[in-house]
């Protein structure tokens, strides 16, 4: 009998201590996923009860209000079109599911579905309909109206700024836009955010995950000379460097250059011949410390999976892997992360949008702290990084990027896509400012270089961001 009551206490405890773990896990899982599984679009609970309510307001990080509601609940925006349309793929629009936009993912804030039971009652004895409560974002309406201003009217693109120690992102914005006061108008496609799900491939912006492989795998990386003479010959296939015409026998050759030397010009040579060297294995245990292959689940910002290529892992597709092309997928804010990683000292944060929620009576509900992502370099590492970064902008192919009298780093990209005429032009980079942390992403789709069409927009942004920079903080 002894033995009977023994083993159903053992049982007892085995059953209760699976059962603590489930409660954990479910708390977790609820605490990351909570936003996502609230806002899906099978809820119909949360569609139905939307009616009944007010919704609360959007506000921008200086209390700019992007978007309010009147007494029956209709979403009105900001008088101005160029806010308005400068921050909609933030913010959202009730005419459209945006799934990183505030509208959509943190609905259970703004349609009142977080008031306590005090709340509720007083809502029901004064008659009133529900109020949901006001959300401010990390975005800066100023910056983001400025962004619009400067991108090229007649392109599609990406641009994201952030700031790299915090992970607070100050505009992201996806062209074109449309009016979420007429979205009637709204041109095709233009509900994307290109920001977040845009995947394509980064170009040699790549190169600062190829540049970081080879700072860890070769012990020479310092003084080890590589050679480039234009052409590498895979197969069926030639890695060749920007500029070179082959049917005009037009080459482009670096010659011997040391991996600084090879990231400050972009020689697509080089960083093939280091993936070969190094192996896809030890790339790819790279791009993934990077986040490459993850599963991204931040709390406030939906973002696609960015994928380094498993299959077809030729000699051809390995060496073009390391110079940016392949079938690398990544999204801008992805790489827009890597850079903060290495202005950071190696430390990544999670990218925020959401700074508080907060009820109307005026107590806050809800405050985001910051967030490690990952620790993907070392202190060591990323300060080599920095220093490439710095060398593209001050010689290298980056140069249109310079501010004078400020440490600007970069990398530039021009991302060939087989249904394009031209190349993606890209562009990643920070400031190297105490004082003004700021990382950020241009991309201007199917536009030419880097170096020629993105960093010229990148140095305005970077000018008013030091301009500004009380302002944005």
């Amino acid at each position: 009998m002894k033995k009977l009551r023994k083993n159903i206490m053992r049982i007892s405890l085995v059953l209760m201590s699976l059962f603590f773990v489930l409660a954990a896990y479910g708390a977790y899982t609820i605490s990351i996923n909570g936003n996502r599984w609230f806002s899906s679009t099978v809820n119909e609970y949360a569609r139905e009860k939307r009616s009944d309510v007010i919704p609360g307001g959007i506000l921008d990080r200086n209390g700019v209000v992007l978007a309010s509601a009147d007494e029956a609940g209709k979403r009105s925006y900001p008088a101005a079109e160029n806010v308005r349309r400068a921050t909609v793929h933030a913010v959202g629009s009730s005419a459209f599911n945006m799934k990183s936009s505030a509208e959509y993912f943190f609905a259970s804030y703004l349609y009142g579905f977080n008031l306590t039971l005090p709340e509720r009652l007083g809502y029901v004895f004064s008659g009133q309909k529900y109020h949901g409560d006001n959300v401010q974002l990390t975005i800066d309406s100023a910056l983001s109206a400025y962004v619009a201003q400067i991108f090229p009217s007649d392109k599609r693109g990406a641009v994201l700024v952030m700031n790299y120690r915090t992970g607070e992102v100050l505009t992201e914005q996806s062209f074109p836009s449309f009016d979420p006061a007429d979205t009637a108008a709204a041109p095709a496609g233009s509900s994307i955010n290109r920001c977040t799900q845009s995947l394509k491939a980064p170009g040699s912006t790549f190169k600062m995950v190829t540049a970081a492989c080879a700072i860890e795998n070769y012990a020479d990386y310092q003084t080890r000379v590589f050679r480039c003479d234009g052409l590498l010959q895979l197969g069926s296939r030639t890695v060749i460097d920007a500029g070179t015409d082959l049917s005009a026998g037009k080459i482009t050759k670096h010659g011997s250059v040391t991996l600084e030397k090879a990231f400050q010009v972009s020689c697509n040579n080089t960083f093939a011949s280091i993936a070969l060297e190094i192996g896809d294995q030890k790339l790819r245990a790279t791009a993934e410390k990077f986040g490459f292959n993850d599963n991204f689940l931040f709390r406030d910002i939906v973002v696609e999976n960015s994928s380094y290529p498993l299959t077809n892992r030729t000699d051809a597709e390995i060496a073009w892997t390391g110079a940016g092309q392949s079938a690398l997928a990544v999204s801008p804010l992805h790489m827009c992360l890597i850079a903060s990683s290495i202005a950071n000292g190696g430390v990544m944060m999670e990218p925020r949008t959401l700074i508080a929620v907060t009820a109307q009576s005026g107590a806050r509900r809800m405050s985001f702290s910051e967030k490690v992502y990952r620790r993907p370099l070392t202190a060591a590492q990323a300060e080599i990084l920095k220093g490439y970064m710095r060398g593209v902008v001050t010689g290298g192919t980056g140069t249109a990027a310079a501010v004078s009298g400020v440490k600007v780093c970069g990398k530039t990209g021009s991302a060939e896509i087989d249904t394009q005429e031209n190349t993606n032009a890209w562009f990643v980079g920070f400031l190297d400012e105490s004082a003004s942390p700021y990382s950020l992403v241009v991309v201007v789709e199917d536009a030419g270089g880097g170096g020629s069409v993105a960093a010229p927009i990148a140095r305005q942004i970077f000018q008013w961001l030091i301009k500004n920079a009380s302002a944005a903080k």
